[in-house]
């Protein structure tokens, strides 16, 4: 069986893919669109759809790896103590940048790795297991310069517990602050290296997606089960560093306590051990299937309709 986006039902195309000249690697093909742009269009609206399912879990995540002694370790704590305090918004809070945000880095990120898929795989349309990954690779690092500006101000926000915890007054007055004391893109070294894992992710997706050809599912529900195993996987193997991303963003802009991204691995690995490096692990998880596997259904299913329009 051959591993790629689709074998027998490719992931974009609404036609058979071509098919390898003798002598090349039998891939699955690997749907780019029919122009460049199509990948940009369909990532902005996975993008909102990971905001809507993810981000009351994605809330939750962050303040147990940055306080997680503020709510006894306890996820169902900060789940309580945030309603209680802060009522259904509070779990909205730092909302509004990736509302924006995760329509942009994920009309970025599934943009460029439409088209760094169209570069790899050539006129053949095929693309090996080390060439997914390879796209997957680009295409995290290329959506870090978007992210780390945008994660920043959304985890600063996150965190502002209470009027005592409260620094900024919204998003627009979180980025003016940044921007002045040059600070907007502090966590970029972190950013990229948690970001750099969507080489598995992309990976194991196409794994997947090679597994579940010969099954009745439909494209959409392949496109569906796919994207939530591979997002499972990916945040197990990328969760150390997101951590590590998170503590140097909600860090004292003034007086830091890491002086960089090795000495904060350094120092959650010496005081908290690998306990440390997966705080706030479980709400994580437990969003990574529903939102990831959401997410990418509708990108594929866009990608599909909107190639089968010429687009």
């Amino acid at each position: 069986m051959s591993l790629g986006t689709t074998a027998r039902e490719p992931l974009l195309p609404a036609t058979d893919p071509p098919k390898p000249t003798d002598g090349a690697p039998k891939d699955a093909a690997v749907g780019v669109g029919s122009l460049p742009i199509t990948g940009f269009v369909a990532g902005v609206l996975s993008g909102v759809t990971k905001l809507v399912i993810g981000h009351p879990f994605d809330t939750l995540k962050v303040r147990m790896q940055v306080d997680s002694a503020r709510f006894n370790n306890s996820v169902v704590t900060c789940l309580r103590r945030t309603v209680a305090q802060e009522g259904l918004r509070g779990l909205y809070k730092g909302g509004t940048p990736p509302l924006f945000g995760w329509a942009v880095m994920d009309s970025v990120m599934l943009g460029s790795l439409s088209n760094y898929r169209r570069l790899l795989a050539g006129e053949s349309g095929q693309l090996t297991l080390p060439q997914h990954a390879l796209a997957g690779l680009g295409a995290g690092l290329t959506v870090s310069l978007v992210a780390t500006p945008i994660e920043h101000v959304k985890a600063r926000l996150q965190i502002q517990y209470d009027a005592s915890s409260k620094v900024y007054s919204g998003p627009i007055d979180c980025i003016m602050r940044l921007v002045r004391q040059r600070k907007l893109y502090k966590g970029l070294v972190a950013t990229m290296a948690q970001r750099s894992w969507f080489s598995a992710y992309w990976a194991t997706y196409a794994v997947c997606q090679s597994a579940l050809t010969d099954s009745k599912l439909s494209p959409g529900a392949k496109s569906f089960w796919a994207g939530g195993l591979a997002a499972s996987l990916y945040w197990f193997f990328a969760f150390p560093a997101d951590v590590v991303k998170q503590r140097i963003m909600t860090d004292s802009l003034t007086n830091p306590r890491y002086k960089s991204w090795a000495d904060c691995v350094k120092q959650i690995w010496t005081r908290e051990g690998l306990r440390g490096l997966y705080r706030g692990f479980t709400p994580c998880f437990l969003r990574s299937f529903p939102t990831n596997a959401s997410a990418v259904f509708v990108f594929d299913t866009t990608m599909r309709y909107m190639t089968q329009f010429g687009f």
